[in-house]
């Protein structure tokens, strides 16, 4: 108990675990919220006024509205509800508690609304956000990157189910060394990450599981075909992300985020009448009910719930609602994987669809070992992981030094000489 490495863990321990629990209650909080409201607009509200919740015209108003819902918030609100989110990755500096607000209320109104993006990056800015505003105040001997990390590793333990996609991503983030070794350093946030998994798993079951057949006997041709599996998921993926410049681009030019968001609401509710409610909002509850009718679609269907949610993630991500792009890519490589089954039955759906979603997850995130956890907790057992470890390989390099789904600031301008 006198060594300085244990003393240094077990004062981060308390801290992280009244971290884990708050973003897991946070996160409920903002679920529950959007939960009730979308099955208010789509469910209770529809049949009061002698509608149907999949009428064209009922999908077209709702996306519009929120788009136009969302933009009055972008456009007043304090803080314009945290920053263009096409320029944010999964993590970034801790955002100002006045523009959380405006950013939860944006969250709610476009996961209820049948936007296509998921909870992911607004609700870890908001956590970390509050985190660092009341940890700095409670112990300001703990670091602003500190309290970060505990709040991102709570969230995702909490979004996960599980502190092993906490673990995966924070091993890549810190470096080891002989007087802090990586585990005396992922000590506090896996103490977050399990607080908010075990918080998390009181209140809802988060089963990523799906009823698919299990891949149960592993063959040496099927590593080459799920190589080429990842590999299609990743040229796919790559189309989106050279687009996506190209729409924000189009969506920046309107210069007014409230007219831009309302376009962006209508094009999303031409692309949900097209595709059907299969290829609206975050996608979790969409990819099961895709996996239990796989049998039911077509291959021509599946191509087209690909094309029109990869469109509408673009709309979504580009136009300025705000939303994370992990889990409505996901939704994409299982559509995928169910297509490249259609097309080769002899290919398991269970490596097909793992594989794909392994691939748009890489093209998502640059992150292996979450593509990893991806493909592998999509699909029963655990019989298919040491496969997907070797068909990632290919697919990560040819992803190395290639352009992301993220709008990048450009640098700012070098002092004029003189000054």
């Amino acid at each position: 108990m006198t060594d300085p490495r244990v003393r240094t863990m077990l004062f981060l321990g308390l801290p992280a675990l009244v971290v884990g629990v708050a973003a897991a209650l946070i996160l409920l909080v903002v679920a529950l919220t959007a939960n009730l409201l979308q099955r208010f607009l789509w469910q209770t509200l529809p049949p009061m006024l002698g509608a149907s919740g999949t009428a064209w015209w009922w999908v077209l108003g709702i996306l519009t509205l929120t788009g136009f819902a969302v933009g009055l918030i972008v456009r007043f609100f304090p803080g314009h509800a945290g920053p263009d989110p096409a320029t944010v990755s999964l993590f970034g500096p801790p955002t100002p508690v006045g523009v959380l607000p405006g950013l939860a209320l944006a969250l709610i109104l476009a996961l209820a609304g049948g936007v296509s993006l998921g909870p992911e990056n607004p609700v870890i800015a908001i956590i970390v956000g509050l985190t660092v505003a009341i940890g700095a105040k409670v112990m300001p001997r703990v670091p602003v990157k500190g309290w970060v990390m505990l709040a991102a590793a709570g969230t995702i333990g909490a979004m996960f189910g599980t502190p092993v996609a906490a673990a995966l991503l924070f091993s890549e983030m810190v470096g080891g060394s002989e007087d802090k070794p990586v585990w005396d350093q992922l000590f506090a946030p896996l103490v977050a990450a399990g607080a908010g998994a075990l918080t998390m798993a009181q209140f809802e079951e988060m089963n990523f599981s799906l009823p698919i057949q299990p891949y149960l006997h592993p063959t040496i041709p099927d590593i080459g075909i799920g190589m080429l599996v990842a590999l299609a998921a990743v040229a796919i993926g790559m189309v989106a992300v050279w687009l996506f410049p190209i729409f924000h681009r189009a969506y920046q030019a309107i210069g007014n985020p409230l007219i831009a968001l309302t376009v962006g609401g209508f094009v999303l509710g031409l692309l949900g009448i097209l595709g059907g409610p299969i290829t609206m909002f975050k996608g979790l509850g969409e990819m099961k009910s895709l996996a239990s009718n796989a049998g039911s679609y077509s291959a021509a269907a599946l191509a087209m719930i690909v094309v029109i949610k990869l469109i509408a993630i673009l709309v979504s991500a580009t136009c300025g609602f705000r939303g994370g792009r992990i889990f409505p890519l996901v939704f994409v490589g299982v559509a995928f994987g169910f297509l490249v089954h259609q097309l080769f039955p002899a290919v398991p759906p269970a490596l097909a669809v793992a594989c794909s979603v392994m691939g748009f997850t890489l093209v998502a995130t640059r992150d292996g070992w979450l593509s990893l956890f991806m493909g592998a907790v999509m699909i029963p057992g655990i019989e298919l992981l040491p496969l997907l470890c070797v068909a990632i390989l290919p697919a990560w390099v040819a992803l190395a030094g290639r352009a992301e789904m993220l709008i990048k600031a450009p640098p700012p301008p070098a002092p004029a000489k003189g000054t």
